[in-house]
């Protein structure tokens, strides 16, 4: 479809779902509608088998849960024209109305930004009148927890916290590529994965120049992990998300522009009460990092070493042509956990994990000048607050083995006194801030710190 028919689309609209229980493979049917006709599209996500049938209650839960992810998952196709227009396939009640247009709102506003599309943030979805079927209670909280992996340091502190407090928990991916494969193997523990295609359609309008750009990914993948655990008879869903995924990268026309919303605080109880509301489960999903600054983070993980070798935060380096790359060494997300990390490591462990000293090249001097920022604003990456950076400085600059690093000395001279101070009157390393881990989950935290 030409990209100027595309423009001219009213109404994004969601004409069916479907499940194979015998394949585990669900298609999501979405059409964008305008004078010109429609554009339709089918994802297709596949969802681990467990060994034995499911059980009537559980199917009808798993049901439940994939009637949420049809609507969240089309944020990727509504995004090519952006219609004034989210007419929704069914009545929803309260709380899944309100994440839906969170998502598509709040989710969808780097997007937004980006693209000058100030609607977005005014959306509001139609919901067709009706009665909404109460669910059934499905009781999961006291089952095994299934733990998002994602590669990086967080997901391994989580996987740790949850195995040391004797939780024994599921390793989750969706769609692993090498570097997940990787840690899951270090982990030693059996790992469940799902398979998310999207449509190719989708791909070959970006290539004529449809509208793109960022979408709440976690969003989706948090409700695949869902389905999952529910499929497969286990317990609430445990991500890494920090406080810091909370904070905001800038202000546009009076809305705020996270580029990590959906692994923001609000998100996370959005889609809590709305799995409760329309599946009805007891407890479906929380991170169990919400309390902790990325710079915790980063210290805690310096106390496991056997992922070593595998791990990386890196989103760059999975589209290396080397698989053996697992940072690339040159954008916001390697600056930052490197930083972190340093002040926690001797220098030899950190260049070993990185493959290279980037407080030693003097090339990354811009892009630190934006984290701690002294330019511009925070980039529309996962990483961690500008005062974190700060903190990580000042401890790298009373530490022998990086005060005279390249980098380091023309950073602290960059940092303007103001930011200093609010620094030192800061403590990042004092759990705080609203979160949603369950009284049972909080000695997996303990088992660490």
């Amino acid at each position: 479809m030409p990209n100027e028919q595309l423009r001219r689309m009213d109404a994004f609209t969601f004409p069916s779902y479907s499940i194979d229980l015998a394949t585990g493979e669900a298609l999501f049917d979405y059409a964008l509608t305008g004078p010109d006709g429609e554009q339709r599209f089918t994802e297709v996500i596949t969802l681990p088998l467990p060994a034995d049938p499911p059980s009537d209650e559980t199917v009808a839960t798993l049901g439940r849960v994939l009637e949420l992810l049809h609507v969240i998952a089309g944020v990727s196709y509504y995004k090519a024209a952006a219609p004034r227009r989210l007419v929704l396939p069914a009545p929803l009640g309260t709380a899944a109305a309100e994440l839906v247009a969170a998502v598509y709102t709040r989710g969808l506003a780097e997007y937004a930004y980006r693209n000058q599309l100030p609607h977005v943030l005014q959306l509001r979805p139609e919901v067709p009148a009706g009665e909404v079927t109460p669910p059934r209670v499905y009781d999961d909280s006291d089952r095994r927890p299934l733990s998002a992996v994602g590669g990086g340091k967080d997901s391994i502190v989580t996987l740790e916290a949850l195995r040391r407090a004797g939780f024994e928990p599921v390793p989750f991916s969706v769609n692993p590529n090498h570097v997940i494969v990787s840690v899951n193997e270090a982990s030693g523990l059996p790992a469940l994965a799902a398979r998310r295609r999207l449509d190719p359609v989708l791909f070959d309008l970006n290539a004529a120049g449809a509208r793109n750009g960022h979408i709440p990914v976690t969003a989706i993948n948090s409700l695949v992990a869902v389905a999952t655990a529910v499929l497969h008879g286990l317990g609430p869903v445990v991500m890494s998300n920090e406080r810091s995924a909370s904070d905001p990268n800038l202000v546009w026309n009076g809305h705020e522009i996270n580029h990590q919303w959906s692994k923001g605080v609000e998100a996370e109880g959005l889609l809590r009460a709305a799995l409760a509301e329309h599946a009805g489960l007891t407890e479906p999903y929380f991170s169990l990092l919400r309390s902790l600054s990325e710079l915790h983070i980063a210290r805690l993980f310096a106390t496991i070493d056997r992922y070593d070798a595998v791990v990386t935060s890196c989103n760059a380096a999975f589209k290396l042509r080397d698989a053996s790359e697992r940072w690339c060494r040159d954008c916001p997300k390697c600056r930052f956990v490197f930083l972190a990390m340093a002040p926690f490591m001797p220098r030899e462990r950190v260049v070993r994990i990185f493959g290279g000293d980037l407080l030693a090249d003097p090339a990354q001097i811009p892009g630190y000048r934006e984290l701690l920022g002294v330019d511009g604003h925070k980039p529309f990456e996962c990483v961690g607050e500008v005062e974190e950076s700060v903190v990580a400085l000042g401890l790298l600059a009373e530490q022998d083995q990086w005060r005279d690093a390249p980098v380091v000395r023309a950073l602290v001279q960059a940092v303007p006194d103001s930011a200093w101070s609010t620094a030192a009157s800061s403590d990042v390393f004092t759990p705080g801030g609203p979160n949603h881990v369950p009284p049972a989950y909080h000695k997996a935290l303990d088992a660490l710190t």
